[in-house]
């Protein structure tokens, strides 16, 4: 089943985020090779797709897990979560319906 992870960036975590930033593309590009990705990104702080100093708001990931606690277990492990970067995180069952 699919699954939306939503992480909100804590205040002031632009320079962690970047420090941590390839091990955490390393864990989802580790998904997307095995095709269980459907979409995932960075949510920018200002209308622009390189907010430079203002940084980002989270992150949004949808892709296939064989359980919730499965998508939870993996996020719980993801360096935006240990090192700080996410303040908080929700993980949801999400059926995709377009395109």
């Amino acid at each position: 089943m699919l699954y939306v992870i939503i992480g909100r960036d804590a205040p002031g975590s632009l320079a962690t985020r970047l420090r941590v930033r390839a091990r955490h593309l390393d864990r989802i590009c580790e998904l997307s090779d095995a095709g269980r990705v459907v979409l995932g990104g960075p949510c920018p702080a200002t209308d622009s797709p390189d907010p430079g100093e203002a940084g980002f708001n989270g992150s949004v990931i949808v892709a296939e897990f064989p359980s919730l606690a499965d998508a939870r277990e993996w996020i719980a492990d993801d360096p935006y979560v240990t090192e700080g970067v996410f303040a908080s995180y929700e993980v949801m069952p999400f059926v995709k319906v377009l395109p």
